[in-house]
């Protein structure tokens, strides 16, 4: 097998470019022992981990990829899996801790964060390439347009940095858009003081009316008569913390 086509409905754009390969594989902390690639496509990364991590495994819904690896790397064939990342049930590849890492189809990159997020107790780092906009989003502080549903569930249980950006030019085929590369790291909040699912509920509460003042956004959350300090503000000017207190505010 000589090279896998890129598939548009999957949302392929392959890395060609070895040196940003080099450079986010050696972001991924190297103690690692398990590590799940998201995505190989033709192995643009996983020959930088294949001997770096004790357990590496690399995951891929395109079944033509899979047998392109097995092909070229015959000694490691156990660690390359036909499957659907957003499929697998928790605990069905590593019992463990692990980390994940990709160049991750931008039509499903949303989706690996929130199932990262479902499954952080065990996800203790992630380095990844997603959509310049998407990876500016997830990293984002308070206060800034950028900021949004996507940067409060994150940041509550992620540490984030974005770490560079990579040019059209590097893919093929090419994307329309330019990419970033972040990484996130586990913090160390166990669970959030409040009910998690109302938390969910009033940030996405708060986001999805973000011209208005949470006084007016949260009406479908909160009792009449509520009163709190933060209601005439927007919610991108609330930290997690903030959106912590008022959920508890709510609750009460």
């Amino acid at each position: 097998m000589d090279k896998v086509s890129p598939k548009k409905q999957l949302g392929q754009h392959f890395l060609t470019d070895p040196s940003i390969a080099q450079h986010i594989v050696d972001s991924l902390s190297k103690e690692h022992q398990n590590v799940m690639e998201i995505g190989p496509g033709m192995g643009v990364l996983t020959r930088f981990l294949l001997n770096r991590h004790p357990n590496f495994k690399a995951v891929d819904v395109d079944q033509e990829s899979v047998q392109y690896l097995k092909f070229h790397y015959p000694e490691s064939e156990n660690s390359f899996l036909y499957a659907d990342f957003l499929r697998l049930k928790e605990g069905e590849v590593f019992q463990e801790e692990y980390a994940i890492i990709g160049n991750f189809p931008y039509n499903i990159s949303s989706q690996i964060l929130f199932k990262m997020l479902d499954e952080r107790n065990q996800v203790t780092e992630l380095v990844g390439m997603f959509q310049r906009e998407v990876a500016r989003r997830v990293i984002s502080p308070p206060g800034n347009k950028d900021y949004g549903i996507l940067s409060v569930l994150i940041q509550a249980f992620y540490t984030g940095e974005y770490l560079f950006t990579v040019n059209e030019g590097s893919f093929n085929p090419p994307p329309k858009v330019k990419s970033g590369v972040i990484r996130l790291k586990r913090n160390e909040v166990k669970s959030l003081p409040c009910d998690e699912t109302r938390f969910i509920r009033v940030v996405k509460a708060g986001f999805n009316q973000r011209r208005k003042t949470l006084r007016n956004a949260l009406k479908s959350v909160t009792k009449p008569g509520f009163q709190h300090e933060f209601l005439d503000k927007r919610a991108e000017q609330l930290s997690v913390d903030d959106f912590v207190q008022l959920t508890l505010a709510i609750e009460e």
